[in-house]
């Protein structure tokens, strides 16, 4: 019997979305934190009148280090079909915050 949670090929995953979460939101900020045993990424939408966290995601420091090599390789393949991207100015933290980085 196939068990469609699993992949039918090497590479190629099933995966469902939930429609509330279809949409995607914006970030133009991330607050990285991590433990011993975890990180936390917080995705911020940091408009007037004050930032807020739009999404929360917690891994291992596995699983971390994975996504990151993978957004490299993505980063590399992006530059080199429309061309080098420009860094970001970095934003000025509000009054009282930490720095982002």
């Amino acid at each position: 019997m196939k068990d469609d949670r699993y992949p039918t090929m090497a590479g190629e995953l099933k995966i469902k979305i939930n429609d509330n979460i279809l949409p995607g939101h914006y970030a133009n900020q991330i607050v990285i934190m991590h433990s011993q045993d975890e990180f936390i990424l917080d995705y911020v939408a940091a408009f007037p009148p004050e930032p807020s966290v739009v999404s929360r995601v917690v891994m291992t420091p596995g699983h971390f280090k994975r996504i990151l090599a993978a957004m490299n390789d993505n980063l590399k393949k992006y530059e080199s079909q429309f061309g080098e991207i420009k860094t970001a100015v970095e934003p000025i933290a509000p009054a009282g915050s930490q720095p982002l980085h």
